[in-house]
C-alpha cells in the first residue's frame, strides 16, 4: 500500500502519520508542493529518519493540491505492482490515523471501489461550514446521481490501476477532489464511505484552504454539468417558438382546430408543433451531444453518438406527448407548456445519458479489474 501526502509547508504532525501508519508496511510520497527553502531541513529529516519508507518529491513552485497528488500518482505508477493500492491523506490528519486504517481495511475488501474516509464531526460545526458542505453534498448528488456525505475529504483509497485516469481529469487546487469523485459517478467507478469521527478544528485555515477562491473550483466542477443541459435548452426552446410561430403564420399552414395548425408534409398534414420541435431538437441535440462528450463526461466513442440519438428520439416522443396533452387549444400556451415538460424530462435525460450514452469506458475498466 502507498500513501500520497500532498505537503505545503506541513509541521510535526507529518511526522504523526508516518510513525502511525508505517507499521502497517505502508510506503509513502510526500510531496513537498513548493513549500520553500526554509522547510528544506524537515523534508531532509523525514527522509532520513523514514529512508526505508518514505520518498520525498520536490519542486519549488506551490502548484495546489491536485498537481501534488498528480505528481504523487505518477511517481508511484512507475515503481508499483498492478495489485497496489493508494491511500490519499493530508499532512495536518494525524487525527485521521485510526480512520486511515480503517480505510485501507476497507479498500483491501473492495479493491475495485474508491473508498473515502467520511469525516463525522463529533463536535460543534459553524453554520457557514455546515451550509457549505450540505450545499456542495446537495447539488453533487443532483448532478452526478450519486449520494455522498463527505465530498470534500481527502482521505481517499483506490487501486493504482485507476492512476492513468486520475492523472488526465483536470484541477490543480482542491477543485481535483471533487473533480474525482464526479469522476468516479460518471465511470461508475463503486463509492464506499468509512465513517471518520473527528473533532471539527477550523481546518480550513490549517490545511491551507483558500476558502472563496476554492469554494468557487469546487462548485465550477459541478455547474458545468447544469450550463450544458441549460445552454442547449435555451438553444432548443427558442427555435421552437420561433418555428412554430412562423409555421403558423405561413401561408401553407391549415387551421385543423381551434388554435391548432397543420403543414403539409409528404402528402401529408403535420402538426406545426411537430415539425417546429423536431427542426429544434435536430440543432440543440447535436450541440448537447458535442458539449457532453468534450466538456462534461469527457468520455464515450463515436459509436455513443448513437445510443445519444436513441435516448433523443425516446425524449422527443415524450416531449411531443406531453406537449399535446397540455398545449392544445385549449391547455397552455406553448411558451409555459414547454417549460414544464422540459422540467419533467429533464432528470430522465441527464440519467439516461450518464448510465447509457457515455458509461462505456467505465464498464471497460470495471470489467477489466474484474478479471
Amino acid at each position: 500500500m502507498y500513501a500520497v501526502i500532498p505537503a505545503y509547508r506541513p509541521d510535526a504532525k507529518l511526522f504523526d502519520i508516518i510513525e502511525g501508519l508505517s507499521c502497517g508496511g505502508v510506503r509513502f510520497v510526500v510531496v513537498d508542493d513548493g513549500s520553500g527553502a526554509e522547510f528544506d531541513a524537515l523534508f531532509d529529516k523525514l527522509e532520513k529518519d523514514h529512508a526505508d519508507c518514505v520518498t520525498v518529491l520536490r519542486y519549488r513552485l506551490n502548484c495546489g493540491k491536485g498537481h501534488a497528488l498528480k505528481e504523487g500518482f505518477a511517481y508511484i505508477e512507475s515503481v508499483c505492482s498492478e495489485d497496489d493500492g493508494i491511500l490519499t491523506i493530508d499532512a495536518d490528519a494525524s487525527h485521521e490515523i485510526e480512520g486511515a486504517k480503517r480505510v485501507i481495511e476497507a479498500w483491501k475488501a473492495s479493491p475495485d471501489c474508491l473508498v473515502i474516509g467520511s469525516r463525522r464531526f463529533t463536535n460543534k460545526v459553524p453554520f457557514k461550514n455546515r451550509l457549505g458542505m450540505s450545499i456542495t453534498r446537495s447539488v453533487f448528488a443532483v448532478t452526478s446521481g450519486a449520494r455522498i456525505h463527505d465530498t470534500q475529504s481527502g482521505l481517499r483509497a483506490f487501486s493504482v490501476k485507476l492512476i492513468p485516469e486520475l492523472i488526465k481529469i483536470g484541477g490543480e487546487r482542491y477543485d481535483y477532489e471533487i473533480a474525482q469523485l464526479l469522476h468516479a459517478a460518471k465511470q461508475q467507478i463503486r463509492m464506499i464511505e468509512v465513517p471518520v469521527p473527528m473533532d471539527f478544528t477550523g481546518g480550513v485555515r490549517s490545511s491551507h484552504f483558500i476558502q472563496f477562491k476554492d469554494s468557487w473550483l469546487i462548485f465550477r466542477m459541478i455547474i458545468v454539468f447544469m450550463l450544458s443541459s441549460f445552454s442547449c435548452f435555451v438553444i432548443d426552446y427558442s427555435l421552437l417558438l420561433i418555428l412554430a410561430s412562423v409555421f403558423k403564420h405561413s401561408r401553407a399552414a391549415v387551421e385543423t382546430a381551434a388554435g391548432e395548425f397543420r403543414l403539409p408534409v409528404f402528402g401529408m398534414l403535420v402538426d406545426t408543433h411537430m415539425i417546429a420541435l423536431i427542426i429544434a431538437r435536430a440543432v440543440s441535440s447535436f450541440c448537447n451531444f458535442i458539449l457532453n462528450r468534450r466538456i462534461v463526461f469527457r468520455t464515450g466513442s463515436r459509436a455513443a453518438i448513437v445510443r445519444f440519438y436513441i435516448v433523443i428520439l425516446g425524449l422527443l416522443a415524450a416531449n411531443y406527448g406531453l406537449l399535446a396533452l397540455v398545449a392544445n387549444g385549449e391547455g397552455l400556451p406553448l411558451w409555459i407548456a414547454q417549460l414544464v415538460v422540459q422540467a419533467v424530462l429533464y432528470p430522465m435525460s441527464f440519467i439516461l445519458q450518464r448510465r447509457f450514452v457515455f458509461p462505456d469506458k467505465g464498464r471497460k475498466g470495471a470489467e477489466g479489474r474484474k478479471q
